[in-house]
């Protein structure tokens, strides 16, 4: 158990270590904020894997466990934030980022102020969180998948690019996760969270656009 859990978190490590690396170059190429934001949300994600893998050999208290849920919550969080920016409407993005404000502050207060025990079993994150933290938690990550995910449809409503069917699902496999493993099975999580970046991958990363934009820039200098 123990050996499958510390290798399936590296692997999810190095998968989305890369991503967003790729994401965070894609940013300083494009200057777009939508991408920092996406590139955020990711990076968010391997702090997670991190910890995880921490929990996995052991290492486990307090401090670390209340850093986990708070950035679980920025995850999906900062995705959508990238996904809101896209649309290019300002009143809902100024209306999202006061939600953002006040619930991340909310969630950092409750956190702070929390007793969390022990909650992991066999190296996974595996037992009940206060009530209190699981609403707060609740009311970041349930909104944030909702926005993204009608974001995302309407994209690919407007332009049929498969890639935001990948997104969706990326996204409703590793937030619905978070709930499913703690009924069912406990590696679930680790597990959801491998097919749940390969999506995200999918959707958010454009190998012919990453192979093809340095020689554009290039014959763009020439020409200059």
């Amino acid at each position: 158990m123990f050996t499958s859990v510390i290798i399936s978190t590296v692997i999810i490590f190095i998968l989305t270590s890369i991503l967003a690396a790729f994401m965070t170059y894609d940013y300083f190429r494009k200057k777009k904020t939508s991408i920092i934001f996406w590139s955020l949300g990711l990076w968010a994600f391997v702090i997670g894997v991190i910890l995880e893998v921490f929990f996995s050999v052991g290492i486990y208290s307090q401090d670390l466990i209340k850093s986990y849920l708070f950035v679980v919550a920025l995850v999906v969080e900062a995705l959508a934030m990238g996904s809101i920016l896209l649309l290019g409407r300002r009143h809902l993005t100024e209306a999202y980022s006061i939600y953002v404000i006040i619930t991340s502050a909310a969630l950092i207060y409750v956190l702070i102020v929390a007793s969390i025990g022990n909650i992991i079993k066999n190296g996974v994150v595996f037992g009940l969180l206060p009530l209190y933290v699981t609403l707060f938690s609740a009311f970041i990550t349930f909104p944030a998948a909702v926005a993204l995910i009608v974001i995302s449809l309407y994209s690919y409503k407007k332009t049929r690019n498969v890639k935001m069917i990948s997104i969706i699902s990326g996204v409703i496999v590793v937030t619905v996760a978070g709930t499913l493993y703690i009924a069912a099975f406990p590696a679930f999580l680790y597990y959801s969270e491998f097919i749940g970046i390969l999506l995200l991958w999918a959707g958010f990363f454009n190998f012919k656009e990453f192979l093809k934009k340095p020689s554009m820039e290039v014959k763009k200098n020439v020409s200059d």
